[in-house]
């Protein structure tokens, strides 16, 4: 048989691309980090709820704590979720402009809402409340309290680095679907923080 008739009868069998492509790998990695930050939050929401379950003298926050300034930092951090999806609207229409405002405007409320924390925060020390100190009642309540809010602080304050690095990005490479892929990686970062917010006004402040 010629090589022809061989080639017909047997035709080369392409090999078979990769599901995981580099987007998927982003958006992989990704959910991993979120699913074990989000173990980390669950165990300081559920170790705050056993300590308050356990005290006589846990004060009630909302009486402490005061609710209006935080919710306004949860207006804003909402505000901030609509406007990453905006964001990631307009890289999908190739609208480079308006997704580069509306990133900086996500990053805007987020570090409006870290600049509001420190004023709360500065405002309870100054009411007498420490870490290792609470006039109010039970002295872990100080502990907890600095514990959740400044760990979730860290990571607005992180998240807005993260989206102030993703506008250099998509401000220089011209390859939309690249921009695209990376600003909605950092998307599922903002979404998530915006819910772990939810959770902790919730739980630290209404309940």
């Amino acid at each position: 048989m010629s090589d022809a008739a061989t080639a017909l009868h047997h035709p080369a069998v392409e090999p078979a691309e990769s599901p995981l492509t580099p987007e998927s790998w982003g958006k992989l990695g990704m959910w991993i980090f979120l699913a074990g930050d989000a173990v980390g939050f669950g165990v300081l929401l559920a170790s705050y709820g056993a300590l308050r379950a356990g005290s006589v003298d846990w004060p009630h926050p909302a009486q402490v704590l005061g609710i209006q300034l935080t919710a306004l930092m949860t207006f804003l951090l909402i505000c901030s979720s609509v406007t990453m999806v905006k964001a990631l609207e307009a890289l999908k229409a190739s609208n480079l402009p308006r997704a580069k405002m509306f990133l900086l405007l996500t990053a805007l409320g987020g570090a409006i809402f870290v600049g509001l924390q420190a004023y709360e925060w500065t405002h309870l020390i100054e009411r007498g409340l420490k870490v290792f100190g609470n006039p109010w009642g039970a002295t872990l309540f100080g502990a907890s309290f600095f514990m959740i809010t400044g760990f979730h602080g860290l990571h607005v304050t992180g998240g807005v680095i993260y989206l102030l690095t993703i506008y250099r990005v998509v401000s220089r490479v011209t390859d939309m679907r690249y921009n695209y892929m990376v600003a909605e990686i950092a998307g599922l970062y903002w979404h998530f923080v915006d819910l772990v917010w939810i959770m902790v006004f919730t739980f630290v402040y209404l309940l």
